[in-house]
């Protein structure tokens, strides 16, 4: 079970919460949640998750290598994620890296800190439905999620996420 939400209490502000990663829809969850938290005195919480690699080798430090590769691309990720948080919203956004499966690491987080009180996703505008984040969380879990989950259309324009933020 999840801890109350503390967003609303004195001290505390309500968070938005971004999973960053490298698909095109994507930026479209930034958009709106940084949006969103720039309009309320809000904030925003990137969060990227490093996925381990259950077929790496095992021999000769490959493993170490690897890890610390994803490390790098996910710091490099999270950086340009922030900038255009700034860059859009005049927000400072909190950057949160982890290791670890996406739908465990996102509900610990959330567990963590109290003040996140909204997930934002963004569905993708291709053909094969809307995305295997938007599908493991919105589509399975809704029922059961222990904050409110805001989808973005993955076709909308940044002027129309700023329009309904």
């Amino acid at each position: 079970m999840t801890a109350p939400r503390s967003s609303f209490l004195e001290g505390h502000r309500r968070k938005f919460l971004v999973v960053i990663d490298d698909t095109p829809e994507c930026d479209r969850a930034l958009v709106y949640a940084a949006k969103r938290a720039e309009r309320t005195a809000g904030g925003v919480v990137l969060l990227h998750i490093i996925v381990p690699q259950t077929d790496a080798p095992q021999w000769l430090g490959v493993e170490e290598v690897m890890r610390a590769e994803a490390l790098g691309e996910a710091e490099t990720l999270m950086a340009r994620a922030a900038e255009r948080a700034r860059a859009i919203a005049h927000v400072e956004p909190e950057i949160v890296i982890r290791e670890g499966g996406r739908a465990e690491e996102i509900m610990k987080l959330i567990g963590e800190d109290t003040d996140i009180a909204i997930l934002v996703l963004a569905a993708g505008s291709d053909t094969e439905g809307p995305g295997p984040l938007v599908t493991a969380i919105a589509g399975r879990a809704a029922g059961t999620f222990p904050i409110p989950i805001t989808i973005v259309p993955g076709t909308l324009s940044d002027a129309e996420i700023a329009a309904g933020a």
